[in-house]
């Protein structure tokens, strides 16, 4: 039970839950208005549902041993991209404008994921140096679109995929949810999950056993890249504008940190989506926890990286043994003295 790759996730967001609970027993609320559900658990699944997107996206990069640093600078350009051309048209509210900017913005997030596919697959760039590239050109290419101010819309159809809701729940997680479903029905009940791990094993070995380990490298950049463009969709939509500075900022590490707090090894190979969404669920009820107990803003980053820390430190085998070893050491020392005699 406890070697299960998702006992150490789902404990610590059960600790997270309960202490929030005992801190402010409202937490588990949920009420209805106007026929939706509004409560902390809901703001929890709607604010991470952008990191949960590209966190996705990040894990099947991160099972072939690639890293993409571009997801953030992706999200703002595709959030930029969108709501200019939403603010050129005459009717900002009409179905044909919004479906024209949802279509350029996820085009051009799947040409970025190409771009790094190629530069790592093909021009055999190292994934960090590859997508650090784009992740400082991106940036700036988000602000040349926007043209360094924060564009806003007043798109009442736009606004809907970010601050929308269906069936009472916000429209953003049932986005996530199939985006989640269609990586899991690809990845475990048809060979390109063996294929993308195999990659990320042993890609010389994979390629002479008849992988096309290039092809398979692309397309789960371009697949990162189209992730990365529909939170950007989600994020600019939810507050009807654009800022290509900030929008995104960090959620590359944020993703990173998903992925490995969800037993995600950074060496490749075996990958685990369901663990990858509880990590980004761990991420956004620290964020929502340290808001709420109201930690100064300017320590806010720190006391996150603290706690990020501690967690990956329980998670891992090679501490919790040391720690162990020590302990007995201390109190059994006897107990050793017998093992060396043994021995």
């Amino acid at each position: 039970m406890v070697k299960h790759h998702l006992f150490w996730p789902v404990s610590v967001l059960a600790v997270l839950l309960v202490f929030n609970f005992i801190y402010s027993p409202s937490f588990f609320s949920i009420q209805m208005k106007d026929g939706h559900l509004y409560g902390s658990l809901i703001d929890i699944l709607n604010f991470g549902s952008p990191l949960i997107l590209v966190a996705i996206g990040m894990t099947l990069v991160i099972a072939t041993k690639g890293i993409d640093l571009s997801v953030g600078s992706v999200v703002a350009i595709s959030g930029a991209l969108s709501c200019l051309t939403i603010s050129k048209s005459s009717d900002q509210n009409g179905v044909g404008v919004l479906l024209l900017s949802l279509a350029i913005s996820l085009v051009l997030s799947l040409l970025l994921g190409l771009w790094n596919g190629f530069l790592v697959a093909n021009a055999g760039i190292q994934p960090i140096i590859a997508t650090l590239i784009l992740m400082v050109a991106g940036r700036g290419i988000a602000q040349l679109i926007t043209g360094g101010q924060i564009i806003t819309i007043t798109s009442s159809t736009y606004k809907y995929i970010g601050a929308g809701s269906l069936a009472t729940l916000p429209f953003s997680i049932f986005l996530v949810a199939i985006v989640f479903a269609a990586a899991a029905v690809l990845t475990r009940k048809t060979a390109l999950g063996l294929f993308i791990e195999s990659v990320g094993c042993k890609p010389t070995a994979s390629r002479l056993a008849g992988i096309r380990s290039r092809t398979v490298m692309l397309a789960v950049y371009m697949f990162c890249g189209i992730c990365a463009g529909i939170a950007g969709l989600i994020l600019s939509s939810n507050v009807s504008s654009a800022d290509g500075n900030n929008a995104g900022l960090w959620y590359e590490l944020d993703a990173i940190l998903a992925v490995v707090i969800g037993g995600t090894s950074l060496n490749g190979g075996r990958f685990y989506l369901t663990g990858t969404l509880i990590g980004a669920l761990i991420i956004q009820t620290l964020t929502t926890t340290i808001y709420m107990i109201g930690v100064p803003p300017e320590i806010t980053l720190v006391v996150k990286a603290f706690v990020v820390l501690a967690v990956c430190l329980i998670q891992s085998e090679a501490f919790r043994q040391s720690i162990v070893t020590r302990w007995k050491s201390r109190h059994y020392p006897a107990e050793r003295e017998v093992k060396s005699h043994v021995a």
